[in-house]
């Protein structure tokens, strides 16, 4: 028959590990030391190896077998632990698990931050994360695949979602520094971004089907993702328009080049918290809707963030005030 060795017999085999002997061991646990070499007696048995050391020294000593049980018995009663206090949370209110689904407009530094402390402050809360681009957040909200969003605003009205405004970011038209409208060295007209390729994200959604925003080229090139849109605008294939707090410091170091285009808008693109009417945040959920609100609503906005580009990129708060 295969070892199961008791919560109890586990708890016991660590405090004499810990402590260092049998009679320490039984004063830590409030039993007498018989019980307590009784309990390590059983656990030997049961798994058919010898846990500590006994003949010729005053102190119980782990063996090599010991010592790698040790680290099973700890790992095993944290779980438990883990365990308890999820049942814990669950039995006050507290979500076991949360679905999380971000638009890649929202800032890196401020989607890392905010998971940090998401994850200190409640520990035994699961998180699944999506990232994605235009429809993609309302539309895993939505259909409930995920429990909250944070992205764009509604693309379309939808009375099973509630919406609400937290904070912002915008785009930049932006191109490699060797590319033929840089070059011109001055501000662009329509016509001079008419011939030149521009790469634009398809929403794989199908939300905004039939929707273009800020397409002023006639060659487009149509990407899946807003990361293979950044990489192939610094290799030169084409201009286009990316999230500020992701090409800051590509920007900085000279690698892209913001397009002065009086055509392109470039007014602060809006982010809203997304989650559905009939299922309102626990508490986990709604912390994170407050946190993201707070830090998102400091960020600043296109003429200071224009700004700071041409000043010191490290001054302190910047890399955590979101763009």
């Amino acid at each position: 028959m295969d070892a199961n060795p008791t919560l109890d017999q586990l708890q016991v085999f660590i405090s004499v590990a810990e402590t260092g002997s049998f009679s320490a061991a039984a004063r830590s646990l409030n039993r007498a030391q018989s019980v307590v070499s009784y309990t390590i007696g059983n656990l030997e048995a049961q798994l058919e190896v010898t846990l500590f050391e006994r003949s010729g020294a005053r102190q119980p000593k782990l063996t090599e077998a010991g010592r790698a049980m040790l680290a099973d018995a700890r790992r095993i009663v944290a779980d438990l632990q883990v365990m308890r206090s999820r049942a814990k949370g669950i039995r006050q209110g507290l979500e076991a698990e949360i679905t999380l689904a971000i638009s890649v407009m929202v800032p890196a530094d401020a989607l890392v931050a905010e998971l940090k402390e998401f994850r200190t402050e409640f520990p035994t809360v699961a998180l699944n994360l999506n990232v994605g681009e235009l429809g993609m957040v309302m539309n895993l909200v939505m259909n409930g695949k995920a429990d909250i969003g944070i992205g764009g605003a509604l693309l379309k009205q939808d009375d099973s979602l509630i919406a609400e405004r937290i904070g912002h970011a915008f785009l930049l038209p932006v191109a490699a520094a060797d590319h033929p409208l840089v070059k011109l060295g001055r501000p662009l007209t329509l016509a001079d971004v008419r011939e030149e390729t521009q790469l634009v994200v398809t929403d794989a959604s199908g939300i905004t089907a039939g929707r273009d925003f800020n397409v002023l080229s006639y060659k487009i090139w149509r990407v899946s993702d807003i990361a293979t849109k950044h990489h192939l605008v610094k290799g030169g294939l084409g201009w286009g328009g990316l999230p500020a707090s992701l090409v800051r410091d590509d920007v900085r170091d000279g690698n892209l080049v913001v397009l002065d285009i009086e055509a392109y808008e470039q007014g602060e693109y809006p982010l809203y918290a997304l989650r559905r009417t009939a299922s309102p945040p626990g508490p986990a959920g709604q912390w994170l809707i407050d946190s993201f609100a707070r830090r998102l609503s400091t960020c600043p906005n296109k003429q200071h963030f224009t700004t700071m580009l041409h000043a010191d990129i490290d001054q302190p708060g910047f890399s955590e005030a979101a763009e």
